[in-house]
């Protein structure tokens, strides 16, 4: 009997203390906001990039890479391949890890939405880079001005063509704010030119491929096309390879970010201008302001960074 009584009491003591373990699981899983996010005291930092597929991308998410390395930051980077549910899964993971600070530069304005919300509950600040969100408590947007971008560009197509010519426009991602900034400002100034007119408008979702299938399909049906205008590099690199391939030639191709390839392509005289970002500098000046953040310091809501015209 005493064997058997000790064996149900010694049962009875592993069952309490599974019941206080259990108890213990929710409150363990709580983001500390005091706590290091690594095991060497480095702080965390989550950085959301819509694509590694575009050399944008690329060097923004470097830019911060080489930044957060000289602040003594930890940047976990999670790339969405521009797939919203994708992001949106990614960025729930970096609030599980408990990162002190999420940059995201969303697939989708709108639908990383959701996302924002679940950090802002976490109590996790939010930093926006080149896209904006459609809503949400976000602590700072750095970005160039798309619109005053897009208005650069028309600006100059305009001059090109002397006021007068049928121009298409290669439009990025539909939700992707960068997408309707650069289109607004681009319409802007070319929507009170009555010599110019835009023949064709269509999405091409910032993808080099795409941009080349979409050009190939409007030239097919457009016969006199004298300039273009496509939201971002790519897509301007891929109508000039439907151009090449149709023979057309004169065509004044205007594209936006000013990607290596891009650049290269206007000092060959190939593509007539891009207009400048600098991808590397929004990634840094979004971990400058991801550690002013966590040292407490106030930031501005808007960042700007400076675009330029790069051109032949």
């Amino acid at each position: 009997m005493n064997t058997l009584l000790k064996s149900l009491l010694g049962t009875a003591l592993v069952a309490m203390l599974a019941t206080g373990c259990s108890k213990q699981g929710p409150e363990a899983n709580m983001a500390d906001a005091s706590a290091p996010a690594t095991e060497s005291g480095a702080p965390s930092i989550g950085l959301a990039v819509s694509t590694q597929n575009n050399p944008f991308f690329v060097s923004l998410k470097h830019g911060a890479e080489e930044e957060a390395k000289a602040l003594g930051l930890n940047l976990v980077a999670v790339d969405a391949q521009d797939d919203p549910a994708k992001q949106i899964a990614s960025i729930e993971d970096l609030i599980q890890k408990k990162v002190k600070v999420i940059m995201i530069n969303p697939t989708d304005s709108a639908a990383v939405l959701s996302a924002v919300k679940a950090a802002n509950a976490a109590g996790i600040p939010v930093i926006t880079l080149d896209r904006s969100i459609d809503g949400g408590d976000v602590a700072a947007h750095i970005a160039s001005d798309n619109v005053a971008g897009g208005e650069m560009a028309a600006g100059f197509i305009k001059e090109k063509l002397a006021g007068k010519g049928n121009i298409v426009e290669l439009e990025g991602i539909a939700g992707a704010s960068a997408a309707r900034e650069r289109g607004k400002g681009f319409h802007n100034v070319i929507d009170k030119e009555t010599g110019i007119k835009v023949v064709a408008k269509q999405p091409a979702d910032f993808d080099r491929a795409r941009g080349m299938s979409v050009m190939e399909n409007i030239l097919q049906s457009q016969n006199n096309v004298a300039g273009v205008f496509a939201h971002n590099d790519e897509m301007a690199l891929g109508a000039l390879q439907a151009l090449d391939s149709s023979g057309r030639k004169g065509v004044v191709v205007v594209g936006f970010d000013a990607t290596a390839d891009a650049v290269a392509a206007v000092k060959a005289g190939r593509m007539a201008a891009t207009v400048a970002q600098k991808p590397e500098l929004i990634g840094k000046m979004g971990v400058e302001t991801a550690k002013k953040i966590i040292d407490g310091q106030s930031v501005d809501k808007y960042v700007p960074v400076p675009l330029e015209l790069i051109k032949q």
